[in-house]
């Protein structure tokens, strides 16, 4: 932890009282040496491991950076996943909330037209995938014209999954007079390469650390058969009696008979991979950060940048394929300070494997023995005790920020030739409201929806029921979404 305070970085109180609502107490050490340089307008190369509090440290200066006025993005970030696209953009829309910054979302597996309708609204930050990015600038839905920012993120798993020709398409298409933000855990040489192509003398930042993992993972390895993995999975999942696990398989099929076995076993379990539809991969990752369930099994769709800060085990039910993944797939536990393990099952055929991982983090990881008959059964009581009693949810770090704020629908929008500015001269007008008291404006061709700050949508909703907005009188209530 740095011994700077947020109010130290000269922020605007927007983004001070977002960051205070969402329990951002004191900066990281990646946010203490990113921000400052961040907010000078100078290129940056950033190593951070994961789980080292980075997207703020990107998203705080963008936040503050962007125009609001300006209905044009001012600010594209480029993710290696769906599910790290979609938690990107919350955080964005989290700390620039009370300054009514847009963050919007893109990638495949989602109709293009419901973006391009949403890249038509005023959108303040884009954040994507490479692929879906460079469809919306190919197609010219989505415009370049203001763009003064791009931060690449998780750039070594951008080049690992092979979408460096698409970062390239994307960066050659951007203006020339922009800052650009690089977030790795590692630097491989395709990295410094992209670094040094298309970057202004960057400043470089590197976050050390104890080897490639953090010193909050206790690691452990256990020899096993294929055929036994199951029944050891029992064995430790009785004896660790995890709050909060990761389970990760190296196929779908894998995952889906690990998360049969869980569920015939009544575990509270779920499951996540590449072959589910993205509505359903979306909705379990969100069940889970709720604390719906304890087990997730996962393929490596999951290892990388998803932010759940209480993971308190992590099972390599097969041993990881490459070194980098066991960095990512141990890195989701022993979060945010938080102490964490990380088990390995390794059979015969992994030895090389095991020994790549081991090279690449620096130690050897410590051999354990399966649990004997005498642990599982005194073990099993406090076991079937938790497996009885439901997950406490857990709270949204949102849920303050969110608890005064009413999303409000009205039935009006584009088609009406109805702007922003239409409606904030209109609630700014009522007694009562500022337009400090307004947040995000979002226009369709028929709705609009607003929020209102600060615990004041019921009195807007009252006053609606006899105020105008450009001469039209509009239906108005609590929105549904």
């Amino acid at each position: 932890m740095s011994d700077n305070t947020f109010q130290s970085y000269n922020l605007s109180d927007d983004i001070l009282r977002a960051l205070e609502d969402l329990g951002y107490q004191q900066p990281t050490e990646v946010q203490s040496k990113v921000i400052p340089v961040a907010l000078s307008g100078k290129d940056l190369v950033v190593k951070s491991q994961t789980g080292s509090g980075k997207t703020a440290s990107f998203g705080i200066p963008l936040c503050e950076g962007v125009d609001w006025n300006e209905n044009k993005p001012q600010a594209l970030v480029l993710t290696p996943t769906r599910e790290l696209a979609v938690q990107v953009k919350e955080d964005i829309t989290n700390i620039g909330r009370f300054k009514r910054i847009k963050a919007t979302a893109v990638f495949g597996k989602q109709p293009f037209h419901i973006q391009t309708l949403e890249l038509k609204q005023k959108s303040h930050v884009v954040v994507g995938t490479p692929g879906r990015v460079l469809d919306h600038i190919q197609r010219g839905t989505l415009n370049l014209q203001r763009l003064k920012y791009l931060v690449i993120d998780e750039a070594d798993e951008m080049l690992n999954m092979g979408f460096i020709d698409q970062v390239e398409a994307i960066i050659n298409a951007l203006p020339k007079d922009r800052i650009t933000m690089l977030f790795s855990a590692t630097l491989p040489e395709d990295v410094d390469k992209l670094s040094r192509k298309y970057m202004n003398e960057p400043e470089h930042i590197e976050i050390q650390a104890s080897g490639l993992t953090t010193a909050t993972i206790e690691h452990g390895m256990i020899e096993v058969s294929e055929a036994d993995k199951p029944s050891l999975l029992e064995k430790m999942t009785i004896t660790e009696n995890p709050d909060s696990c990761i389970i990760f398989c190296k196929t779908q099929e894998g995952v889906n008979q690990v998360f049969r076995q869980l569920a015939d076993a009544d575990y509270p379990a779920d499951r996540i991979h590449g072959g589910m539809m993205q509505e359903d991969r979306l909705e379990v990752m969100q069940a889970y950060r709720r604390g719906q369930f304890r087990y997730l099994v996962a393929t490596d769709v999951a290892a990388r940048g998803i932010d759940i800060e209480s993971i308190s085990l992590v099972i390599n039910y097969d041993t990881p394929l490459d070194k980098e993944s066991y960095v990512h797939r141990t890195g989701r536990t022993g979060r945010a300070g938080n102490s964490g393990k990380a088990l390995t099952f390794v059979t015969p055929h992994d030895g090389r494997r095991l020994a790549e991982i081991e090279e690449y983090i620096g130690f050897k990881i410590p051999e354990l023995a399966a649990p004997t008959p005498a642990e599982i059964a005194a073990m099993t009581p406090a076991f079937q005790q938790k497996l009885n009693i439901k997950p406490r949810p857990k709270q949204d770090k949102n849920a303050v920020l969110n608890q005064e704020i009413m999303k409000l629908y009205f039935n009006g929008g584009k088609k009406k030739k109805l702007r922003a500015v239409d409606f904030v001269g209109t609630l700014a007008r009522i007694e009562g409201v500022t337009a400090e008291d307004i947040g995000i404006i979002t226009i369709q061709d028929n709705v609009t929806y607003v929020d209102i700050l600060n615990g004041k949508g019921p009195h807007v909703i009252q006053a609606m029921k006899t105020t105008t907005i450009k001469g039209k009188q509009l239906k108005v209530h609590k929105a549904n979404k």
